[in-house]
């Protein structure tokens, strides 16, 4: 009895008695590069703070306030002119480019082969791949991440335990019942970088979340409770 509990513990570390049936992918986030922009009620609420704080801040000697206002002035200061919120690639809705959607979350999705996919042709899905001889998941959510970009240097993987998972259902080849495997999602950002060579899929764009909804109606749900923002 006691080495039926033991035995399990002893085995080679592994998710599933069947590792095909396990899937890594990855969310690929850009942060927001601006800001966003101020709801208008917030933006209302900070109107009316600022002008009860002057109504009640306290009064200085104009003495005071002209010494004050005559630090600082030289020829080093120079004219800030804040860069444009809207891109070139906004105005013609370039979805490859991470120029885009500036003060918005974006998402990487490939065009192409994925597991589960019905009759092996190409569709839209997140960086993926099956699990196999890995140390971890979150290894092999680096492996999938690392086949489409080429380099993990400009990323940065946070946790190590996925953010989600969905079991799907799917159907065998002669059609007679149902299969399933699970897909577990890893979130990964973008560090310091641009642009990235992404490989080995027929196309792909960086989407935010409203329309990655789009890609995805069968998962709408799921995928709006997973991705907070």
């Amino acid at each position: 009895m006691k080495m039926s509990l033991v035995r399990p513990l002893l085995t080679r570390r592994g998710f599933s008695t069947s590792s095909e049936n396990l899937v890594a992918s990855v969310l690929f986030e850009r942060l927001p590069v601006v800001i966003p922009k101020i709801d208008p009620v917030v933006y209302a609420f900070q109107e009316f703070s600022f002008r009860w704080r002057q109504q009640y801040q306290r009064r200085y000697p104009d003495e005071f306030l002209d010494k004050s206002d005559a630090r600082g002035k030289g020829d080093y200061q120079i004219d800030y002119v804040p860069a444009p919120r809207v891109t070139e690639a906004d105005k013609n809705n370039d979805k490859r480019s991470l120029q885009r959607a500036l003060d918005r979350r974006l998402y990487l999705l490939v065009y192409g082969n994925a597991h589960g996919a019905p009759s092996g042709k190409p569709v839209w899905h997140f960086p993926e791949k099956v699990y196999e001889s890995e140390d971890t998941m979150r290894k092999c959510a680096e492996s999938a991440l690392e086949s489409i970009i080429g380099d993990l240097s400009n990323t940065y993987f946070v946790g190590n335990a996925p953010m989600g998972h969905m079991v799907v259902q799917q159907p065998t080849e002669d059609q007679s019942g149902s299969t399933s495997y699970k897909r577990f999602f890893f979130k990964s950002q973008v560090i310091a970088k641009n642009k990235f060579n992404i490989a080995k899929c027929e196309d792909f764009v960086w989407v935010t979340k409203d329309e990655l909804m789009e890609y995805f109606p069968e998962h709408a749900e799921f995928f709006n409770k997973m991705i907070i923002s």
